[in-house]
């Protein structure tokens, strides 16, 4: 970017906190638990960005007998393994430094739950940080790939879509900004941005590039 945006929305699981290979574990354990026995690296392919009823929703699809009770089963499962343990994405906290230095307001937009947020946010500090501009597709708006939440967010922040700039890890939330016209950096340390890139993102491989093409 030629010059720093006014506004950062990021997204939250795999963004700002490494729940992702958390959650992606406890769902290939629990589905081939229930009979759908899908490969590690597929688990993140189809469900990373979406929601735990979307995630219910395809797996019957596929074949894996699930409880009526079954979203209210897997969430207790997750919070409970996030609560020992979620660690922040390497080198963030310098990002999130680096917008407060120069003013940049910022925000999280994400599918997951407020409460999943608490867990995973609190317990680095993080939560106090975002009060008041946390944005969950549970409470706020329609999940992602809309752009709801990450309009809603930048409303909230008194910033025009034109002057923000998401920050996401899946396709979905990359759509999300490509619907909501917001620019969207694609965070890729660990995956392959190719997933990304379709979908008008630019993509970083690390909080320092982000933090580079931020200009901050």
């Amino acid at each position: 970017m030629t010059h720093p945006p006014k506004a950062v929305i990021f997204d939250c699981d795999g963004v700002l906190v490494d729940s992702e290979p958390i959650t992606n574990d406890i769902l290939h354990e629990n589905l081939a638990q229930h009979g759908l026995h899908i490969p590690r690296d597929r688990i993140e392919e189809l469900f990373v960005g979406g929601t735990i009823a979307g995630v219910g929703d395809t797996a019957r699809e596929m074949g894996a007998a699930l409880p009526d009770d079954w979203v209210d089963q897997i969430y207790a499962a997750i919070y409970a393994r996030l609560r020992a343990g979620t660690p922040l994405v390497a080198e963030v906290l310098g990002v999130l430094d680096a917008l407060d230095a120069r003013g940049i307001a910022y925000a999280v937009g994400s599918n997951g739950s407020m409460d999943k947020m608490q867990i995973t946010l609190g317990q680095n500090g993080l939560w106090d940080r975002f009060a008041g501009r946390m944005f969950s597709a549970h409470v706020h708006a329609k999940p992602k790939p809309e752009p709801d939440l990450y309009l809603l967010a930048a409303e909230q922040l008194g910033v025009a879509p034109a002057d923000c700039v998401v920050v996401d890890d899946s396709p979905s939330g990359c759509i999300a900004a490509q619907r909501a016209s917001i620019r969207c950096f694609g965070y890729a340390e660990r995956s392959d941005p190719a997933r990304l890139t379709p979908h008008g993102a630019i993509p970083v491989a690390s909080m320092a590039e982000l933090r580079a093409k931020l200009g901050v």
